[in-house]
């Protein structure tokens, strides 16, 4: 079994900046892309960043320029910096991986999520 574990969510004023962190743990981890979603009151969960193990990444427009994701291969976590922060990024942020791993001695994929991070922005 593959579990993700986010830590970094809090309340910051609007301009502030705040940092998530996502660490995977299992057997074998071989992880694949991991990105970050989140989900604001009464709105579906949307894609916000993305990064693969190359290092290529994606953002939504809505973050572009303020967000930044990366990963940490040797540790099994991905990271994601939000600077400028605004009151519209108040969300629930979850981490996802996907990739590999033993489970017992059979070689699995998995489709992992975190229990979610609270991020409140006041204005």
């Amino acid at each position: 079994q593959v579990r993700l574990v986010e830590s970094g969510g809090g309340l910051v004023q609007a301009g502030g900046s705040l940092r998530l962190s996502c660490t995977a743990s299992g057997s074998g981890l071989s992880i694949a892309a991991m990105a970050w979603h989140r989900q604001a009151p009464g709105k579906q969960r949307e894609l916000v960043a993305s990064i693969t193990p190359g290092g290529n990444t994606y953002y939504s427009d809505s973050v572009r320029g303020r967000f930044t994701i990366s990963r940490d291969d040797a540790k099994n976590t991905v990271s994601l910096q939000r600077n400028s922060l605004k009151p519209e990024d108040t969300a629930v942020y979850y981490c996802n991986g996907r990739g590999t791993h033993y489970s017992g001695k059979a070689l699995s994929s998995f489709d992992s999520w975190g229990q979610g991070a609270q991020v409140a922005v006041s204005s």
